[in-house]
Order: C-alpha cells, then structure tokens, then sequence
C-alpha cells in the first residue's frame, strides 16, 4: 500500500508540473512512466518465467515507445490529406460557400460555417489549419455583428465537432484502449451530433446577447483565390465515407482522399507531383508534436499494464473506480475539469496512465473507458486554455484566453454530461 500511495503522489507531482507549465508534457510522459515503474520496483533488465522481456529499458521505455505506431501513421496521413486541402483551395472554397448560404443574417451565418467548419477538422488538424481557417472565419463571424469572444467559441465548436470524427485521431484511441473501430466511430458519431447541438444551443443564447462592439477591428489576410470545382469538394468527407461504409482501413483510406484531392484540383503531371511531395513533407511536420506526445503516451501505457505495476496500485484503485452506472455516470461527468491542462482524465495527456490501469486491471469493461474518456475529452479539446489553437484564436479576436473557458465552461459541461450519459447506457 505504501508504494501505491507513493505512485499516486508521483502522479500528482507530474500533473502540478504540467498544470503550471513547469513540465512540458513531451518530457512529463516519460518521466511518468519511468517513476511508476520504478516504484513499483520494475528491474532495468530482466525476463519471466516465459521468457518475455519485462524490464524498464526494453519493455516500457522501447517497447512503449513504438506501442502506437499505428496511430503515428494515421497523423501523419491525416496531417497530409489537411495540407492537401490548404494547398489547393479546398477548405477555403468550402467557407467561403457557407458564408455565401448564410447570406446577411448573423444565425445563419454562424450556423453554415460551423457546419463548413465540422466538415473540414475532419481531415484536417494543428496550428496551420487553426490559423489559415481562424484567419478567415473569425472576420466573416464579426463582420457580421457577432462578438468576437463568441466567434472564437463558435469556430472551437466546429473544431472540436470535425475532430470527433477524424479517423486519425480514431486510430489513436483504438491503439490506447483497443477498442475496434468500429465501437471508437459508432460512439463518436454520437458525440459529434452531441457537439453540434450544443453549439447550436449556444448560437441560440449568445446572438441574442447583443452585436460586437465597434472597437473591434476586422482583420483580414489575404488568402489567394484559388480555382476549386465542386467535386473537390467531397475531399474532406471522402475518408470518411470509405471508412464508415465501405469498411476501409484508415490509412489507405486518408491516402484516397490525398489523392482525390490532388487530381481533381491540379492540372497537370508536374503540379501533381511536385504538390503530392510537398504536402507530405509539411504535413509530416505539422503531425510531429502529436507523434512525440504518443510516444511517451506509449511508454506510460506499457509501464501500467505491467504486471508489477498493476499488482501494487490494483486495491487501491478498486476502492476509488465507480463500478454501478450511477456513480459512473456521476465520476466522469463532475470531474470532467481534470480533462484540462493534460490532467488524469485526458487521454492525450495523463489520462492514457488512467485508461491503461482501468482496463488492465479489468475494473472497468474498455468500451466504457474509451466512451468516457471520448466524452470527458470535449472539455480539452473545445475549452483548455492551454490548447494552442485556443491562445491563437484568443489573440487573434482580442480577448483573454481564460475568458474562452469561462463562456464555454457551462455549455461544455453540460456537453459532457450527455455524452456520459450516452456512455453509462451503452456500455455499463
């Protein structure tokens, strides 16, 4: 019990540290998974009596860190399909038909760019596409009266609603939890239909809140007018379709999309070519912060489904673990704030440390863990102030970054309850 007590305080430590930016989680990960090990009393070197290899420096620092390699192909795919629709005009051709349809009238406006936006982070991801994307949309929201505050919620909801369903990150969470695929998209279609009707409730709330005030300054870059047909614009969606009905694999399913992209948009060989291998390369670099972060998420994984690590914090773990639907359903949705600043409920963070113990100690069925985590993972990926695409979008429209949370913090939360809610239902 001492050495449980002492792993749940490790874990703390490293979570104060990344909560106040002392410990950048690429550093934290492994640092985590190298403590636990240790204090479970993990040797460097040594086998079992079946031969296996399950010392700290094979097993858990270089099995782990190859764990979710699977995954690290997915985000690359997946960052270069993103590129892909930047370079060619794709994405912007799709905003600049929603804001079209939307026409003079602020609701609707927001509304067909919300969904213009869930369909793109589908496929696309990172910084880059925050930016390219932010730098068009924000303008068009407060142009037309509405807040800026409120216009970077609005774009953090169609975000978040695309990545639900962007099957690189699918990939992830099937090699974190191993989960088929198929549960991970059932249940995060659900979650995506859960996203757009809260943000359509909060459309509904904060428009009739008044127009933005006329300080604000409309910034705009300019983006080069690109020629894109319509077909092109069935690109972010192609992956998709061929994943969910046809039953394609991920990978070869985002490489459709690269090239469906790229043929219907360019005209000849060259440009084909010369796009095709410089998109790879940009996306490659826009996927590799994610990718070091797995890395250490592997290891951390591997440290806790080892055998000695599972058998010293295993009773204490079975005391704390809601087991009912009730107190499932009431852990994950009143603690759902610990998803923030890579804390033990986010499964891109800490999170993966929890996941890992609840499933290899059987204390929860993988399914409900997966669906929880999905649920809980609305609060990180829509109102962490520590998500850079949030501090970007809170500079660009003048605003604290702390006050994005603050605004989205009710209706998040309330986001979360129901997809828990959807979670305890299906699979407790």
């Amino acid at each position: 019990m001492f050495q449980a007590v002492l792993m749940i305080i490790f874990f703390l430590v490293i979570a104060v540290l990344m909560i106040t930016r002392k410990l950048p989680s690429l550093i934290a990960l492994p640092l985590l998974a190298i403590g636990i090990a240790l204090i479970a009393g993990v040797p460097l070197k040594g086998v079992d009596e079946t031969g296996k290899d399950i010392g700290l420096i094979s097993n858990i620092i270089e099995a782990g860190s190859i764990r979710l390699a699977s995954a690290f192909t997915a985000v690359m795919f997946g960052a270069w399909l993103g590129v892909v629709m930047e370079q060619t005009g794709i994405a912007q051709r799709i905003i600049k038909i929603a804001a079209e349809l939307g026409g003079d009238r602020p609701f609707w406006i927001a509304l067909a760019i919300l969904v213009a936006l869930t369909i793109l982070f589908t496929s696309m991801g990172g910084l880059g596409a925050v930016i390219m994307l932010g730098s068009i949309v924000l303008p068009i929201l407060i142009s037309v009266g509405i807040a800026p505050l409120a216009a970077a919620c609005i774009f953090l909801f169609g975000m978040a609603g695309g990545l639900a369903l962007n099957v690189s990150n699918w990939a992830f969470f099937q090699a974190t939890t191993g989960v088929p695929l198929e549960t991970i998209r059932n249940f995060a279609l659900i979650i995506m239909a859960l996203t757009f009707i809260t943000a359509v409730i909060f459309l509904s709330m904060e428009l009739r809140r008044g127009k933005a005030k006329a300080f604000w300054a409309v910034k705009t870059v300019q983006v080069p007018e690109k020629e894109v047909g319509l077909v092109a614009l069935i690109t972010p969606l192609l992956p998709l379709l061929l994943i969910t009905i046809f039953k394609w694999p991920i990978i070869p399913a985002l490489l459709v999309g690269i090239l469906y992209g790229l043929a219907v948009t360019q005209r000849s060989w060259s440009s084909f070519i010369n796009l095709l291998t410089k998109s790879a390369f940009e996306g490659i670099g826009q996927g590799a912060p994610a990718i070091i972060l797995m890395v250490g998420i592997g290891m951390v994984l591997n440290a806790v489904f080892h055998p000695q690590v599972a058998q010293t914090i295993g009773p204490l773990l079975e005391r704390v673990v809601p087991k009912g639907p009730a107190s499932y359903f009431l852990f994950f949705t009143l603690l759902a704030p610990l998803a923030l600043y890579r804390g033990p409920l986010n499964l891109f963070g800490l999170g993966s440390g929890v996941a890992g113990l609840m499933i290899g100690l059987g204390l929860l069925p993988a399914t409900a863990v997966m669906s929880a985590l999905l649920a809980v993972e609305r609060m990180q990926a829509i109102a962490d102030p520590t998500n850079t695409h949030n501090v970007w979008l809170a500079g660009y429209a003048d605003v604290d970054v702390n006050q994005i949370t603050a605004k989205l913090l009710p209706y998040v939360w309330l986001l979360v309850a129901a997809g828990v809610l959807v979670a305890t239902i299906m699979f407790v």
